[in-house]
């Protein structure tokens, strides 16, 4: 890419980005925005991390996230930095959002497409549950409050206990419920198991389960069905490269197949990095690797001993997410589902405690399907279609799995129930085929594998998280879902907006940028079908 050189005087007060994924992009568009030299640095040959793409035989796929919400959030980005998002991505909303298939021990799976219409989502609730459907205009009411109330926390540093102390933050309490899990929060609603599982699931998108994911999370449902769930055409990979795009007109510099082998230090102030074995001056390091990687490899041990530091044994023994299981199939014709299904087993409580307790995999994976070619067909050959398929395991924390000799069985159980799915054998029109397991993502980086980063119970969230100015050393900066408010595209990009900020004002530059820049009203819903099948 073209980019800017920085030396000298200008290279000792730049900052340096390491990562480019949406955090440190976000990061590094905001920066240079105030006129603040950038640099980042990337391992891999191109931008985008877990937000990046993967290209095969003529086939496109996204590596990681699929579901795209709230984007008026990195619309707030572009534009802080005098740009629209509009001019650099096409955005087009989902309807339906996705297909829930919920399997039942006896008969078919229960199947509702779920829809931003309220008013016709409580119908379609209705015929699961006629009590529930009545309910669901309350909860989604409810939690409109809620959001409200606790987007000023999502907004901001928290450094502390006191730092939540602000008459705006302490409204927030009383929706707070911390003895509640998402799953115990929805039964004061929801009496339907089914119907509590449509409104829970997405405590995955944190890799948690509802059983255990804080009741805060019931936020997450109610994103979806207040700002809805967007495709980017080409894909979320899209996402970064526009935002990379940006950054270079700014002046960034973007360093890629350069990864960055430790942070230098002057005393516990970080004062440059060292990228193929020479050292690179920067006044301020950015990581936007994988948080707990980052910290044990990036950053000597003796600095991160003593109170309030980042020990390999403090990181280590924290709660992680789950991983994934992938599967990117190119598949010779066309498949009729929507852009969303996800198959929730039918032993869901058991599938999840394999997971998040017994560290095993379960006879009847719930699964996640994504078929993007149908409403976008540049991501596949003509007539072809480009799957992307997502099976919840558990991380590498525990070691419990040998993925040389399961891998093989837990694909033909995914390729079987993405048959059953889609209505035909999909392994005989298998035309190329990647397959990642959590031994990939842990070779990419990403401590246990864990994909979703750290997970997000109560004594890992707001301050308890590695803060976005780092502990224990100077001029070290956390960004993405490490740290505050946690994992997801919002929040990693409301993350960018936080330490940006920050860094910022610390820098002597300005830091008052727009916020709430809402989705433009003239993008059209896609024309998909919407049903329910009890």
């Amino acid at each position: 890419m073209n980019s800017t050189k920085l030396n000298g005087a200008a290279a000792r007060e730049s900052v340096a980005v390491v990562g480019a994924g949406p955090g440190g992009l976000g990061l590094a568009m905001l920066l240079a925005g105030r006129g603040i030299p950038v640099t980042v640095y990337e391992a891999a040959g191109e931008v985008g991390g877990r937000t990046g793409a993967i290209v095969r035989d003529g086939y496109t796929f996204d590596k990681g996230p699929t579901f795209f919400l709230m984007p008026y959030v990195l619309d707030e980005i572009f534009a802080a930095s005098g740009r629209r998002l509009s001019d650099y991505v096409e955005l087009t909303r989902l309807d339906p959002m996705y297909r829930l298939e919920m399997g039942r021990e006896n008969g078919p799976a229960l199947r509702l497409d779920c829809t931003q219409d309220i008013a016709e989502m409580s119908r379609r609730i209705s015929a699961i549950d006629a009590k529930d459907g009545a309910n669901f205009a309350a909860f989604i009411a409810d939690n409109r409050t809620k959001l409200r109330v606790f987007e000023p926390i999502l907004r901001k540093p928290i450094r502390s206990l006191t730092d939540l102390l602000d008459p705006k933050l302490m409204a927030a309490l009383p929706h707070l419920h911390p003895t509640k899990s998402v799953n115990s929060y929805l039964r004061g609603y929801f009496r339907n198991p089914f119907v509590q599982m449509a409104v829970s699931f997405q405590s995955k998108y944190l890799g948690m389960s509802p059983y255990n994911c804080p009741s805060l999370f019931s936020i997450l449902p109610f994103i979806e069905y207040e700002y809805g769930i967007w495709h980017v055409k080409g894909g979320l990979n899209q996402l970064t490269r526009a935002m990379a795009k940006a950054c270079t007109e700014m002046g960034v510099e973007i360093r890629c197949g350069e990864p960055v082998e430790r942070i230098t230090f002057t005393g516990r102030r970080a004062d440059g990095v060292v990228v193929g074995g020479q050292r690179r001056a920067h006044a301020h390091v950015a990581l936007n690797a994988d948080a707990s990687w980052a910290i044990k490899n990036l950053i000597p041990s003796e600095l991160r001993r003593g109170l309030g530091s980042w020990s390999d044994k403090r990181l280590d023994g924290m709660n992680y997410s789950c991983s994934t299981y992938m599967l990117y199939l190119g598949v010779d014709r066309p498949v009729d589902l929507p852009h969303h299904t996800i198959y929730i087993s039918r032993d869901y409580q058991g599938n999840l405690a394999d997971i998040s307790q017994r560290g095993v995999l379960s006879a009847d994976p719930s699964l996640y399907v994504c078929n993007p070619a149908r409403l976008d067909p540049g991501m596949a050959p003509a007539g072809h279609s480009a799957l992307y398929v997502l099976v919840p395991v558990a991380n590498l924390k525990d070691g419990k799995i040998d993925w040389r000799s399961q891998a093989a069985d837990l694909r033909g159980r995914a390729l079987a129930r993405v048959s059953q799915l889609v209505g035909f054998d999909v392994t005989r029109h298998i035309r190329t085929e990647v397959e990642y397991s959590p031994e990939d993502w842990r070779s990419q980086n990403i401590n246990f594998g864990a994909t979703f980063n750290l997970a997000h119970g109560l004594n890992q969230m707001l301050h308890l998280r590695p803060q976005h100015e780092l502990a224990g050393v100077e001029n070290v900066w956390t960004v993405g879902g490490g740290t505050h408010p946690g994992s997801g595209l919002p929040v990693i990009f409301l993350s960018s907006q936080i330490a940006a900020a920050r860094l910022a004002e610390r820098m002597g530059a300005a830091a008052n940028w727009p916020v709430r820049t809402l989705p433009s009203s003239t993008v059209e819903a896609s024309p998909e079908r919407s049903a329910v099948a009890v």
